[in-house]
């Protein structure tokens, strides 16, 4: 391969691209616009928010105590409902209920009255609620019998919708100020009785932070910054894969490309190198935009509010910028060769950009992973494409470099299989030309299922394989999470039999014979030879037997199994192991095996 002509390619591929006005949008400008105008919407929409009253029945209020008071003069005292907080509070108390009300009656009503909307919540205090208080308070004097009554039947009920925004908040601030009221009430509790204050709370718990300010910020930044690069370095690489495949295929540009002297890997290592220089200013560019824009919003926030926040939000420190950098380069080459192979297959522009959102789909789900708060850098972690990078990412900005070191070989190693992978594959895309040069064909069902009888081959390719393989996993996890789990052997051997047949057996071969022209040759029944496929089984079986055993331990090793998921094994060994020989050779040995 002549690295000459892929610099020929390259400058040549970048002028082009630098001549779109759309592309210089995209990757240079859009990025320094983007962040400033989010912050200023974000800004624009709060001065026209306001927080609405919550409108509240209040039900048995003439049933409270007098002391403490908990309402007067049509709201909640100030003590329990500052001022400020009383606005949001709009009261309605019912009429006195009469003797023949009972609970259920008043829960209906309450529940219409929420339902309806006519009020975003209700509070109903029992009728004996006073009572039972005073014989609360009575049990808990000093010198008598500890017998009280049970606390559940002392608390006003609270009736919410949860399916209403509203709702939900009008129940968080009447539980706000019910909640200093009962403390209210404990602490008249604990006066009456000659009680000190801290008899209910014998100690309280000092937080005292150890961690630097630069460590803080550090931490914050690692969850953004290694999420924003992905995401960027993914976009950056979309437009310009598709316009250098399929749009060349448009403007017919393409085939005079390919008559060149240059060989189709230097077309590619040409376009990659393209594409990466695209995907690697976006994702810069978009970093720097954000940044800036943050560090310059927060600090306009403290100003302005003269509030101090936790600690200080300033730029990320140099050093994590120095590791996303480097970083850069093998995830957009990851990216970059992915959308250019997919870019292949689209006949123009548009169909590029649909081939490439499921790219999209695929890599979101990886790179939201490591944002949950339990996910941590290990070796199943590191094992996982784009998830191991972004992990390692954040451990290297937080400095834990003693764990970084330990997990970046097998990080180094996966990014580098996959970038291989994908580099070999769009090489591939390009030495096909029934993949470059397809025709627009229109797509209806009668059709496609036409191509399938009619075009058949007599064995199945890899594409067939591969749709083969996909579909029997994602049929066997759908009915994996509707299949219950057997309670004995005789349910477990009907399971199993359910799985093999109707989920693996008949699948692959309805697909060969769909797929192929001969079906029995495509699953291989064919009478075997007795002397040697009876040694080469049993062969293999002191072979694989091992080997899977050792396969299975080393995966519950790196991904361990939960509690309860091992349990349920225990409770499947046991069961297989009352089973009858026969049958246990049946489904385990003899079904599979067909």
């Amino acid at each position: 391969m002549s690295w000459y002509n892929v610099k020929l390619i390259y400058f040549r591929e970048l002028r082009d691209q630098l001549r779109d006005r759309r592309t210089l949008f995209t990757i240079a400008v859009l990025p320094l616009l983007l962040y400033p105008l989010l912050a200023m919407i974000v800004f624009q929409v709060q001065q026209f928010r306001r927080e609405y009253p919550s409108r509240i029945q209040v039900v048995g209020a003439e049933k409270l105590p007098s002391e403490p008071q908990l309402f007067g003069g049509g709201n909640f005292l100030a003590d329990y409902c500052p001022e400020q907080e009383s606005r949001l509070l709009q009261l309605e108390f019912s009429p006195a209920l009469g003797a023949g009300v009972d609970d259920e009656q008043i829960a209906s009503s309450a529940q219409q009255d929420v339902q309806a909307g006519r009020f975003d919540a209700v509070v109903y205090f029992p009728h004996d609620f006073s009572s039972r208080l005073r014989e609360f308070r009575a049990a808990q004097g000093v010198g008598a019998k500890r017998d009280p009554v049970p606390s559940s039947k002392l608390q006003p009920e609270i009736f919410l919708n949860s399916a209403s925004d509203k709702s939900r908040e009008a129940r968080i601030r009447l539980g706000v100020v019910l909640e200093r009221w009962r403390e209210t009430l404990v602490q008249d509790n604990l006066k009456k009785n000659n009680l000190p204050a801290a008899t209910i709370t014998p100690f309280e718990v000092n937080n005292r932070d150890v961690a630097e300010p630069l460590r803080k910020q550090a931490a914050l930044w690692s969850k953004i910054l290694p999420f924003v690069l992905l995401v960027w370095a993914l976009t950056g690489a979309f437009y310009p894969a598709v316009d250098l495949c399929a749009g060349e295929k448009e403007r017919g540009t393409l085939e005079t490309l390919l008559s060149s002297p240059a060989l189709r890997s230097e077309i590619v290592w040409g376009k990659l190198l393209t594409v990466m220089t695209f995907s690697m200013a976006t994702a810069l560019l978009n970093l720097a935009s954000m940044v800036v824009t943050t560090t310059f919003i927060m600090t306009q926030i403290e100003r302005s509010t003269q509030a101090h926040l936790p600690f200080e939000i300033g730029p990320p420190p140099l050093a994590a910028l120095c590791w996303l950098v480097l970083s850069l380069a093998p995830i957009s080459a990851l990216f970059s060769a992915l959308s250019l192979a997919i870019a292949a297959f689209a006949r123009s522009s548009k169909d590029g950009q649909y081939y490439l959102l499921p790219l999209l789909m695929f890599s979101l789900p990886l790179m939201s992973l490591p944002l949950m708060p339990s996910a941590q850098l290990d070796l199943g972690t590191a094992l996982i494409p784009l998830t191991g990078m972004m992990l390692l990412l954040r451990a290297l900005i937080e400095g834990q470099y003693l764990e970084a070191l330990k997990y970046l070989p097998f990080v180094a190693a996966v990014t580098a299989a996959c970038c291989r992978f994908a580099i070999r594959w769009a090489i591939d895309q390009f030495n096909n030309e029934s993949v470059l040069f397809r025709e627009s064909e229109r797509f209806g069902l009668g059709l496609w299922l036409r191509h399938l009888l009619r075009d058949r081959e007599d064995m199945p390719n890899a594409a067939h394989a591969l749709f083969c393989g996909v579909l029997l996993v994602g049929i066997r996890f759908i009915t994996s999470l509707m299949m219950q789990m057997p309670g004995n052997w005789q349910e477990l051997v009907q399971s199993t039999l359910v799985a093999q047949v109707a989920l693996i057996a008949f699948p692959a071969a309805l697909m060969a014979i769909m797929l192929t022209r001969r079906p029995l040759q495509a699953l291989a029944l064919r009478a075997p030879s007795f002397w040697i496929t009876i040694p080469a089984a049993a062969l293999l079986a002191l072979l694989l037997h091992p080997a899977v055993r050792w396969l299975g331990l080393l995966i519950q090793t790196i991904y361990p199994v939960a509690p309860e998921i091992a349990q349920a094994y225990v409770g499947l060994e046991t069961m297989i192991q009352a089973m009858p020989l026969g049958t246990t050779l049946l489904v385990f040995a003899l079904l599979p095996a067909v």
